[in-house]
């Protein structure tokens, strides 16, 4: 018997709102021991994901930054970029600043071999599941490699 995300999500979904800061969406990340939250508005509805990999984005913006600093240093003498300057300041940015939207999702009948698919196509490590509109739960790569564990061999 074919598996559906009904079965496979961790529910309830842990999401943050829009305007979470930077190193609050870290903190929810690392107590809840998750590697991605959905982003929700005040009335529930799925506005993205955000993940590690879209808070580690600015650092290679950054490591970017410093090479052009030390260029310009080398070139004409200047002192450090306004850029540089802001990056490294307190950071100010929401989960609204850096999700990823619009989330790839699928409904609650969905299969685990089109959740799987629907991962492989999108290039996404989790999809949120929606249920009437609104967010049901999450099934991640590791869901899904659970299940196919679990099951009996020969089965699908």
């Amino acid at each position: 018997m074919t598996r559906t995300a009904s079965g496979l999500m961790t529910a309830p979904a842990i999401t943050i709102g829009p305007q979470a800061r930077v190193a609050e969406i870290a903190g929810l990340l690392s107590r809840n021991r998750i590697s991605a939250a959905p982003v929700c508005d005040a009335q529930g509805a799925l506005l993205g994901m955000v993940s590690e990999g879209d808070l580690m984005r600015p650092f290679r913006e950054s490591a970017r930054l410093r090479r052009d600093w030390w260029l310009g240093l080398l070139a004409d003498g200047e002192g450090l970029s306004q850029d540089f300057l802001d990056y490294i300041r307190v950071d100010a940015r929401t989960a609204a600043d850096v999700m990823t939207a619009p989330a790839i999702t699928a409904d609650e009948t969905a299969t685990l071999p089109e959740l799987a698919e629907l991962m492989i196509r999108h290039g996404v490590k989790r999809v949120p599941i929606m249920r009437a509109g609104r967010i049901a739960g999450v099934v991640s790569r590791a869901d899904l490699v659970r299940a196919i564990a679990a099951a009996p061999a020969g089965s699908g």
